[in-house]
């Protein structure tokens, strides 16, 4: 197991060690979900706050997550619902999810990506929304080319299309942006109760896309979150600080092969900043 920053000089080569294995993530389920989450598992008769997300909620290599860096700021439980390959339709079509969003006193969902979720173009996985399970006629007839059999993932698949013809691809990206506030307003309504918003990335919420497939949460836009603001009961903004962004690894665990996905994730630094800034805010809410 690798804690980035720690050392151990073996020979001419540096290893970053502190013993075998990975990060333990304690799996557990909740009711009757499908769903594996992070644990330790809590006790949903206490108070509690819902945290709904992908990776970054989930805290892949942190051993401290904002939502548990939350509960111990706030004394309230969290209870964390990330799921690392998740889009919207896992938490739309997941009804005991809901249902603990909708017992919990606040429920903080994070700002996902417009990608990976199902639309008129192509279908994905109802679990692992990251996964691509096929193109529609729509698509196919837009990208003729294309042979769509060779694709497993959404991100792999919609980064070819963009750069295979920008200008068709914008086609695609307008209906998942469509899309994406449909459906998050299909969600807020099944959350019920209060639901905070939070943009946890490495840059601030943009005005337009401009970016790459895979940067940020895919596709959204400062307009799109917008269009919920009187829907939900707060948005957060939580961007990486530029001291964040420096710390690179700085504490994440990890194992020689989970090296690459580290350094994509962000590190202690920037849960830390998310859970200071939703912590005002939760306090209001409570």
């Amino acid at each position: 197991m690798v804690v980035a920053g720690e050392l151990k000089k073996v020979g001419v080569m540096t290893y970053n060690v502190l013993g075998p294995g990975a990060l333990e993530y304690l799996p557990c389920q909740y009711g009757t979900s499908r769903l594996t989450f992070r644990g330790p598992k809590r006790r949903l008769c206490d108070p509690y706050v819902a945290f709904l997300g992908g990776i970054q909620t989930y805290g892949r290599f942190i051993e401290k997550p904002f939502p548990l860096r939350v509960e111990h700021q706030t004394g309230v439980t969290s209870v964390n619902l990330g799921q690392p390959n998740a889009g919207l339709d896992v938490f739309a079509s997941d009804a005991p999810v809901a249902a603990i969003a909708r017992q919990a006193r606040v429920s903080v969902l994070e700002v996902l990506g417009a990608a990976n979720m199902g639309n008129r173009f192509y279908k994905v996985h109802p679990r692992r929304n990251d996964r691509f399970l096929g193109a529609a006629p729509q698509l196919k007839r837009l990208y003729p080319e294309v042979d769509f059999a060779v694709f497993n993932f959404t991100g792999h698949m919609l980064r070819h299309l963009h750069t295979l013809d920008p200008e068709r691809f914008c086609v695609v990206r307008d209906t998942l942006q469509k899309v994406w506030v449909q459906r998050m307003r299909r969600l807020r309504k099944q959350l019920g109760g209060r639901v905070v918003l939070l943009w946890m990335a490495r840059d601030p919420m943009p005005k337009d896309w401009t970016g790459g497939v895979g940067e940020g949460p895919a596709f959204v836009t400062r307009p799109m979150v917008d269009a919920l603001r009187e829907s939900v009961s707060a948005i957060v903004e939580a961007p990486a600080s530029a001291q964040a962004k420096a710390q690179g690894t700085v504490g994440m665990v990890f194992n020689e092969l989970e090296k690459a996905a580290a350094l994509v994730m962000p590190g202690p630094q920037a849960h830390q900043e998310a859970a200071e800034a939703l912590r005002p805010v939760l306090d209001d809410l409570m």
